[in-house]
């Protein structure tokens, strides 16, 4: 029997944010087809955590791009510039971090498009929130409302008629938010990872954004975070 399931594009990073995404999907009835972007950043450690989601939730096709984007650096996650350890999640920083990569989420959504479109698919799928963030401009809901109308002008499918839509199911939910809808979808967080510079042994830092975010969700939800942290700030 052909399986009649509509195809939807997802963004997997391999974070709890995108990990939860993808779930979602999967509870809404969509066939998962994942891309995982190699794209120059610090570590390959998040790409090995995409994978193990992506196998849990039994994707259809997982898709590791490589785009090299140390090309233009500008970014600490590109860049030889050091990564923020502010260890205090009140610190974070109210601006756009050095964090910030230049137009990722633009050059990742155009990627997604022209994939959803070769599958056939309308639907794609994005994990970015705009509550409980870095201050990306990326992750907001004006950026991924604007790309959708963007996908709906620029492509075959959009100009013939079929309506292509940018999914950005938590883009109003704060990281607890995030972390207790994961729970109730059976998510696995103890296969994903947030660290922006984890150590050589592949331990979280425990004092990036990234990191200080994570620890503050689980702690307001009240779940063990399986993460394992760098007892030391300098523990490498």
């Amino acid at each position: 029997m052909t399986d009649q399931r509509h195809k939807a594009v997802i963004l997997l990073s391999g974070g709890i944010d995108s990990a939860t995404t993808a779930a979602l999907a999967r509870e809404r009835g969509f066939l998962l087809y994942a891309v995982t972007f190699q794209y120059g950043q610090r570590h390959a450690i998040e790409t090995e955590a995409a994978v193990r989601v992506a196998e849990v939730l039994s994707v259809v096709q997982h898709v590791l791009q490589k785009i090299d984007l140390r090309a233009f650096g500008g970014s600490a996650l590109t860049d030889s510039i050091e990564v923020p350890k502010s260890g205090d999640v009140s610190r974070i920083d109210a601006g756009i971090p050095v964090t910030y990569v230049p137009a990722r989420n633009t050059i990742f959504l155009a990627f997604a498009l022209g994939y959803a479109e070769t599958i056939g698919s309308s639907d794609i799928f994005i994990g970015v929130n705009a509550v409980d963030y870095s201050g990306y401009p990326d992750c907001r809901p004006e950026f991924i409302k604007t790309f959708e109308q963007l996908a709906n002008v620029g492509t075959k499918a959009g100009v013939e008629g079929t309506r292509l839509s940018i999914h950005a199911p938590l883009i109003a939910m704060s990281k607890a938010d995030i972390i207790r809808e994961g729970h109730r979808l059976g998510m696995d967080f103890g296969l994903t990872h947030s660290c922006y510079d984890p150590t050589p042994k592949g331990l979280a830092c425990g004092f990036c954004d990234s990191c200080l975010l994570r620890k503050k969700g689980f702690q307001q939800v009240g779940i063990a975070d399986p993460t394992q942290y760098a007892r030391l700030r300098n523990e490498r």
